[in-house]
């Protein structure tokens, strides 16, 4: 059997990462695959009419749909995300996710380059 963190997916052994994640009614629902302080990756669900609050980080994060459609919002332009897309939030940029219809999406935020 492969190693496991504490979040809980199996290290060493292949995963259908939309299946990681389930959609919850009226709900964000997020789970670490990766988490260290040089970044992480997570996956996220969104239910339709859901979003994450509006936030600057300052990283740079590249996120990718992988069921659903999104709205990703950066520095107060809209971009509508489909099933594969991807795009990369600049670091210090405004951004926010909204769920016009649910989707789910891997985030990955790189820490380290920044000093």
């Amino acid at each position: 059997m492969g190693q496991t963190d504490n979040i809980g997916i199996e290290k060493a052994k292949a995963h259908i990462v939309v299946e990681i994640i389930e959609y919850v009614s009226n709900s964000v629902v997020m789970k670490s695959i990766i988490k260290k302080t040089t970044g992480n990756i997570s996956v996220v669900s969104f239910d339709t009419g859901k979003a994450l609050n509006e936030k600057i980080i300052p990283f740079d994060t590249f996120v990718q749909i992988i069921d659903g459609n999104a709205e990703i919002v950066i520095d107060g332009i809209s971009n509508l995300l489909k099933t594969g897309q991807s795009i990369i939030i600049p670091a210090h940029s405004s951004n926010l996710v909204k769920a016009n219809e649910r989707f789910k999406m891997i985030s990955t935020t790189i820490k380290s380059g920044y000093e």
